[in-house]
């Protein structure tokens, strides 16, 4: 197998990411900062000349639209795109909805951080980034590694965990190392991979000024 592209992507901010919500699997489109961060993720692409073969995302409009419109921007529209809840972001349960500050007043500051901060205690009724794994790897090694073998060139549109769940496929990190890792949202990371699966190379895109946003979607 040749060294071949994959690229993930998280989602421009979602209207829930702007209001500071836990967001899981409910169903937010993207802000008019979110549609921007996706057209500037498309365009730093673009740069490297990447064609893709196909694309993943998950069952969540804000990674779906975050995706055509990169898309878009590559003009690449013809892209295949597979769509699968096993790429959602992580349940976060009884948490979903809830502004943040009123979680903590809910269920107390240290219990709602180490339902954030922890890889493998979920929020009542949610996932853990553990549990997110372990519907994530399955999925990767059944649709998308199977891409990969081809030589194709894949790109992934998703959330802040279930993202965090393939770089540590990737990377090889284990649950300490991946909590260290933050994904801005609209900022792509390009891997080459070697016939093993393993990150041969990765180069994080950014944009000169950062139009991140609050990262709703990550454990911190």
């Amino acid at each position: 197998m040749t060294d071949n592209i994959l690229v993930l992507v998280r989602h421009g901010e979602s209207e829930w990411n702007r209001l500071n919500l836990f967001t899981g699997w409910r169903n937010p489109d993207l802000t008019e900062k979110g549609l921007i961060e996706a057209r500037v993720a498309g365009r730093m692409i673009r740069d490297h000349r990447v064609k893709f073969d196909i694309a993943f995302t998950s069952n969540l409009k804000r990674a779906q639209h975050t995706l055509d419109i990169i898309l878009a921007e590559l003009n690449q529209p013809d892209v295949p795109i597979i769509r699968d809840a096993a790429l959602n972001e992580r349940d976060y349960g009884e948490l979903s909805g809830l502004n943040k500050d009123e979680a903590r007043k809910k269920w107390g500051e240290s219990q709602v951080q180490l339902w954030r901060r922890s890889y493998d205690v979920p929020p009542p009724g949610g996932e853990s980034l553990k549990d997110t794994l372990e519907r994530v790897r399955p999925y990767y090694d059944k649709a998308i590694w199977p891409q990969i073998t081809q030589s194709k060139n894949v790109i992934i549109a998703a959330h802040g965990n279930s993202l965090r769940a393939l770089v540590m496929i990737l990377e090889g990190l284990n649950k300490d190392e991946i909590l260290e890792r933050e994904l801005a949202t609209g900022a792509p990371i390009l891997y080459r991979l070697g016939a093993d699966g393993h990150a041969i190379d990765r180069k994080d895109l950014l944009p000169a000024r950062s139009l991140a946003a609050p990262p709703e979607d990550r454990i911190m």
